[in-house]
């Protein structure tokens, strides 16, 4: 079921974006070569506790998961692109790594990811990532009402494949509101003119991710990591919106902190 929210509902959403935002900036700016995946989760699980946030991840076990994630936060590491399972692993300079990190503030849900390399970056990784960003950016310019939401699948699409990346469709974004993943399902994929009409008060969490050379997922061993067929690296960017009369709101925006 798809469901519409208030003003005053988007209002109170903004406390879970907001730290949502401030936990990733956070992270990022402390991870580097050497930082071991673990500490990262414990270092978001100890921002979860102090901010009195409920984490959406640890108990979280839907039909595709082996088991609850168990974990606070997903890390995904070069070909590894989408629900990376912390593990005992330092990172290595040259690393491109994903956050992606979602919690509940009174009630209220925010998603977003971010993908960045430590160290010594290599072009391709760096374009890879731009891609997933300026796709988010041209799908939310995209969130205004009166369009669909296969125009929002549109515009990501016309970003990946003008840099040349396949798309799969599998998982894409979603609903957010009072649970993590809810209705519509928005495709990286699609035909604009297509799909439910985009109005006010839909929240929407929107993440463009590719993968470099193919469009193909295997799952790991730990039944959640998703990683590329071939090998080839993974990037994924993604923003918690509310669409408004007055035109798209980032909940989950990083601008203020003086990050992308």
């Amino acid at each position: 079921m798809i469901e519409l929210r208030t003003p005053a509902e988007i209002e109170e959403m903004r406390a879970a974006g907001r730290f949502v935002a401030e936990t990733l900036a956070t992270l990022r700016d402390e991870t580097k070569v050497g930082t071991n995946l673990l500490s990262i989760d414990r270092r978001a699980h100890d921002m979860i506790r102090k901010a009195g946030a409920e984490s959406c991840y640890i108990d979280y076990h839907p039909s595709f998961g082996a088991s609850p994630f168990g974990k606070v936060i997903c890390t995904s590491v070069n070909d590894a692109v989408l629900h990376g399972l912390p593990h005992d692993y330092a990172l290595r300079d040259g690393d491109l790594v994903t956050l992606d990190f979602a919690v509940s503030v009174d009630g209220w849900v925010a998603d977003s990811a971010v993908s960045f390399v430590v160290g010594t970056p290599r072009d391709e990784d760096l374009r890879l990532i731009d891609t997933t960003e300026r796709a988010l950016t041209a799908a939310i310019q995209t969130s205004t009402v009166g369009n669909r939401i296969g125009d929002i699948s549109a515009a990501i699409a016309a970003v990946a494949h003008g840099e040349g990346y396949s798309i799969n469709t599998d998982f894409g974004g979603h609903g957010v509101g009072r649970t993590m993943h809810g209705d519509p399902h928005v495709a990286n994929d699609g035909r604009a003119g297509r799909g439910f009409p985009l109005r006010a008060g839909l929240v929407l969490a929107l993440e463009p991710w590719f993968l470099a050379t193919t469009d193909e997922l295997v799952t790991d061993p730990d039944g959640w990591t998703l990683r590329s067929a071939d090998g080839s690296r993974g990037a994924h960017s993604e923003h918690t919106i509310a669409i408004t009369e007055d035109g798209p709101i980032i909940l989950t925006d990083r601008s203020f902190l003086g990050v992308d």
